[in-house]
């Protein structure tokens, strides 16, 4: 009897019938009988499905990074068991804080300040000061300087820092803090951060508002660029702060043994990579800053991903992740609060579990040091924010420990709110036409260009395939041009590649074997009368695999607040989580395509490999690294990443992205090296994904005759036709 839905075997219990229910009850018996008698291999053998049974493709990046994570996770608790002793202490505050330089960039050289006075006024109880200060030769910050007028100097300090709000420093809660600040006895300096308040660098018609989605946006999109260069967004942004903690230090009313560093979420992890770096800080908060790790306990992929300035590529290997930018400023006082609802959206769902967790390791370390009173953890039910009663915890932390403890404060004192432009230290609230000055694009763009070291397998960290890599054929289908075949390619452990491979059933040998990689994955142009089975009708054979992160291979959506994990499931997240974690998804592609390369390809059969749009670059370097591929056939590829770094508003996918890749051997010599395997560049594009034109690439290549240019991005039949005949001479 066949299995029955469950209302319907209610309805066969209840019919009045008998037969039905005997039928019922008999079925439920032989199946019982079956089981009890040792019959549930024979019971499965009758049940097993009889087509294809693929696996569960969305879970191979997930779980690839993972384990990453998981052995990055294992390699920091095993080094932070340690602790046990002063010195171990130093010595992994040291490691600490030379690592992050290492992995930002290294430090930037100290240059004249400039500091101006550009106005002020006065409010009940203090001033306001508004400075100008380059904290790079022509890079302005824009900074509000509060000074109290009752009490008696030198004050104690704070450096504020602020969020991701658009307007920087005229933000109403930032504002809110500062006021209250200073009225409690604090000299307090508040600076816009890049790409926010007068320090947009991507405006619209207005020249106040950026023109991108928002100031994440504008750290992330000049970060990404940084990023080829060999910079990043974290090193500028650290360095913003440390220039401001020398202008807020030698301020004449202020105790230099008494600052401190807070902020809330993006200014409180700006307040993170302070403390991590400038010994001068005496005390801390932190509100709602990103206090989670990557590498943590029950990973959720792709991990806690975030604006360019707080990723850090490299440091999973390393066994270094976000909470050890803490450890250089033990045993000193810090205050870490939450939102306890960040985990619900904000962050992601290992935020409160994984920083609770982490505080518990840094706590240990502040015990052995005798100072355990001085770290402790604060927190709030309401939404992210630098909410009042968050405002009050720090009021009360910093009074503690700068200000002579006292009374504690029950209520903020009385605060008014300025509009934007009585903040403004610009005419106009923009620095970049108020002053004229550098923007984190044109640093960049200056940046010299490092060659760097190491092989191009190192650098991507390609892992090369293994001489027994085999492609299993799932299962073989006709039609009427091709036998097509459904495989899994092994690509390295745990990571498997579905592919289609059609076989022609007129094959031409003269006819090369074509390998293509599609931005959209396999299923693309699998239909009869599209591309695949076109091709395999003019005698190509032609295989057409996944990669790692498209198609089939998709990540699945992780578990967490819909609005978090969602976000998160893009390509770019995945990008910075596979590039913190040691293994840049451009190299994991190339692993990938090597390996179909190796499952695939006879023994002396020409291969030629045809790649469209992002998939270009893992093509080219695979080639590089394949010296049995024929040739390539590049559709709508990248004409360099050079033109990236030096395109203000580029428009190009960030897995190709890797750490200093534009000093080190950029796209055009890697298709010179190539010679004499012959390429086709089709329809090549600029960083802004329009056609560069056969003009200029024919120039760029005009010594080069291995190297054809086409001017339209074919994609179809008569395209891979023409260059097959040119890679067969």
């Amino acid at each position: 009897m066949a299995y029955m839905p469950h209302r319907f075997h209610e309805r066969c219990k209840w019919n009045p019938k008998m037969s039905f229910r005997l039928r019922y009850n008999s079925f439920v018996t032989r199946r019982q009988v079956l089981l009890s008698l040792g019959g549930a291999a024979a019971l499965r053998a009758q049940q097993r499905y009889p087509g294809v049974t693929y696996r569960d493709y969305s879970r191979v990046l997930p779980d690839f990074l993972g384990k990453l994570a998981a052995e990055a996770y294992r390699r920091r608790n095993q080094a932070l068991a340690q602790l046990t002793s002063v010195s171990s202490i130093r010595q992994r505050q040291r490691w600490a804080r030379d690592t992050f330089w290492k992995l930002i960039g290294g430090i930037p050289d100290r240059t004249p300040l400039n500091t101006r006075t550009i106005d002020s006024f006065t409010r009940p109880g203090y001033r306001v000061d508004k400075l100008l200060y380059e904290s790079q030769p022509g890079l302005h910050v824009a900074a509000n300087l509060y000074v109290p007028t009752t009490g008696k100097p030198p004050y104690p300090a704070v450096l504020f820092q602020m969020g991701h709000a658009p307007n920087g420093k005229a933000s109403p809660t930032y504002q809110r803090c500062c006021q209250g600040l200073v009225q409690l006895g604090y000299v307090v300096l508040g600076f816009d951060p890049m790409g926010q308040g007068e320090r947009i660098y991507y405006p619209d018609a207005s020249g106040i508002r950026t023109r991108l989605p928002s100031a994440d946006e504008e750290h992330s999109l000049a970060g990404r660029q940084m990023l080829l260069a060999g910079d990043s967004a974290t090193r500028l942004q650290v360095w913003d702060a440390v220039r401001s903690l020398d202008v807020l230090a030698s301020h004449p009313m202020v105790d230099p043994a008494r600052i401190a560093t807070s902020g809330q979420s993006g200014g409180a992890t700006l307040s993170m990579f302070l403390v991590a770096v400038d010994d001068r800080i005496a005390a801390s908060v932190v509100c709602s800053g990103n206090t989670e790790n990557v590498a943590c306990g029950d990973f959720v992929s792709p991990g806690s991903t975030d604006d360019a300035e707080q990723n850090f590529p490299g440091s999973g290997p390393l066994g270094w992740d976000r909470w050890d930018l803490f450890y250089p400023f033990a045993p000193k006082p810090m205050l870490v609060t939450v939102s306890d609802k960040d985990f619900f959206g904000t962050y992601s769902p290992n935020y409160i579990s994984s920083g609770w967790q982490e505080f518990q390791k840094l706590k240990s370390v502040y015990e052995v040091l005798g100072r355990g009173s001085q770290l402790a953890w604060g927190g709030t039910p309401l939404p992210h924010g630098l909410s009042y009663d968050t405002r009050l915890l720090m009021y009360n932390w910093l009074g503690r420990w700068l200000n002579g403890g006292g009374e504690r404060i029950k209520e903020e004192p009385l605060t008014r709110l300025e509009p934007d432009e009585a903040l403004w230290v610009s005419p106009k609230g923009s620095m970049v036409r108020g002053f004229k000055g550098e923007t984190p694009h044109s640093l960049c763009v200056k940046r010299p260009v490092r060659r760097g070291a190491g092989s191009i397998t190192d650098r991507l960290g390609v892992v090369m395939p293994g001489p027994s890599v085999r492609a299993a054929v799932l299962k073989q289908v006709p039609s009427r041009e091709a036998d097509i075949e459904a495989l899994e390619i092994p690509s390295e452990p745990g990571v498997f590649l579905p592919a289609w491979m059609f076989h022609p059933k007129r094959a031409d040998a003269s006819k090369p074997m074509l390998i293509l990689l599609e931005p959209q994955g396999r299923l693309a142009r699998w239909h009869e009368d599209e591309l695949y089975l076109t091709l395999a009708g003019m005698g190509y054979a032609v295989c057409v695999p996944d990669l790692r992160g498209v198609g089939d291979l998709t990540p699945a959506v992780g578990r967490g607040a819909v609005r978090h994990a969602r976000d998160h499931n893009s390509e770019e997240e995945y990008a910075w989580s596979s590039l913190i974690l040691g293994r840049p998804l451009l190299g994991q592609r190339v692993t990938d395509v090597l390996a179909v390369l190796r499952a695939v390809r006879a023994p002396g059969a020409r291969v030629v490999v045809a790649a469209q749009g992002k998939m270009t670059v893992p093509a080219l370097y695979a080639a590089l690294l394949d010296t049995e591929v024929s040739g390539l056939y590049l559709s709508g590829g990248l004409a360099s990443f050079r033109s990236l770094v030096e395109t203000e508003e580029y428009a190009y996918p960030f897995a190709n992205f890797v750490p200093g890749i534009a000093g080190f051997m950029d796209l055009p010599e890697i298709v010179r090296s190539l010679a004499p395997r012959r390429v086709t560049l089709a329809g090549t594009v600029n960083a802004s994904g329009k056609a560069v034109g056969t003009g200029v690439q024919r120039k760029m290549f005009d010594d080069a005759s291995h190297v054809s240019v086409m001017d339209r991005a074919g994609w179809d039949a008569a395209a891979f036709e023409i260059a097959a005949k040119w890679v067969a001479g």
